[in-house]
């Protein structure tokens, strides 16, 4: 068996300072940096999605940021895969690996395995997505507490995507999805320390204002408006993150600008509330203070052997 490749892991909600911190860290250990987020894999919303900016990303090298395609959508194992090749490279060079981002699931997957979920066939996917279509998300969230609460509790009821992934696993295998990640899982890809910033929520929450009014302030609708002009569909991957969802509706004529403002907002702190109880639900994943590199600089090298 092959021996899990060493790296070292920075989660925390949107919003906490996860870019600052792991260009820090990445200088102090001449280090490698390779995205875990799901949203900042599309390359059509750098801006929106809160990619690290050009001049970040000079800072030192960077992996899987805007890369895929607005109509495409990236499963975990996919994303695995791709993480693991970084990895091996960063490695082959005699680097440090840090992986960064706020996707719970991918650290999930990096660090514990991946289920041996069976193909679906192509049509048990398209049933669904024709229901998705035609019932809405939050119908569909439902049907799918019904049958896997457990999985239904841990995503948002308009996360389309995992819904009818959970949705068309279930029925092609007969049995729910947090079944298969319960019990047939892969041998774990990478090992190493799991840390989370934890803010509180009164902290982050005038941040996250102030950061979606500078994102639009520096041009979020022109970066909707031309990722329109690929894909104008709201069912579209890319377009289900938060932020773009509540953006895409505005450029539609669905909110007023203050709307989709307050939408965006409210979404992204319910977002970030769910990825605080997530990592906090994690035994392995040690808590470390938001905005203080330094203080996480000295954990890693205290776990580090």
């Amino acid at each position: 068996m092959t021996a899990p490749l060493p790296v070292i892991c920075l989660a925390g909600p949107t919003g906490c300072g996860k870019t600052e911190a792991a260009i820090q860290l990445a200088h102090a250990l001449d280090g490698e940096i390779v995205n875990a987020d799901s949203r900042q894999v599309y390359a059509r919303f750098p801006l929106i999605t809160a990619q690290p900016s050009p001049e970040e990303q000079a800072a030192c090298p960077h992996h899987l940021y805007g890369f895929l395609p607005t109509d495409r959508k990236i499963s975990a194992g996919r994303w695995a895969e791709r993480a693991v090749a970084a990895v091996r490279d960063i490695l082959a060079r005699g680097r440090t690996a840090i992986v960064v981002g706020g996707t719970g699931l991918y650290f999930q997957t990096l660090l514990h395995g991946i289920a041996a979920i069976p193909p679906v066939p192509p049509e048990v996917t398209a049933r669904w997505e024709a229901r998705l279509a035609q019932e809405g998300a939050p119908a569909l969230h439902a049907l799918l507490a019904s049958h896997d609460p457990a999985y239904a509790a841990r995503i948002h009821p308009n996360d389309r995507q995992r819904i009818v992934r959970a949705l068309e696993v279930h029925s092609a295998t007969g049995r729910p999805f947090s079944w298969w990640h319960d019990h047939a899982m892969s041998a774990p890809f990478c090992a190493g320390p799991l840390f989370y910033m934890a803010p509180t929520l009164d902290w982050l929450t005038p941040r996250l204002a102030r950061r979606i009014d500078l994102m639009l302030r520096n041009g979020a609708l022109d970066e909707a408006r031309a990722a329109r002009q690929d894909n104008d569909d709201p069912a579209a991957p890319g377009w289900s993150g938060i932020g773009c969802a509540e953006v895409l509706a505005h450029l539609r004529g669905e909110l007023t600008l203050d709307a989709c403002r307050q939408l965006w907002l409210h979404h992204t702190r319910a977002y970030a509330k769910r990825q605080l109880t997530w990592f906090r639900g994690r035994p392995q994943a040690r808590p470390c203070p938001p905005a203080d590199s330094a203080a996480l600089l000295r954990l890693i090298r205290q776990q580090r052997p």
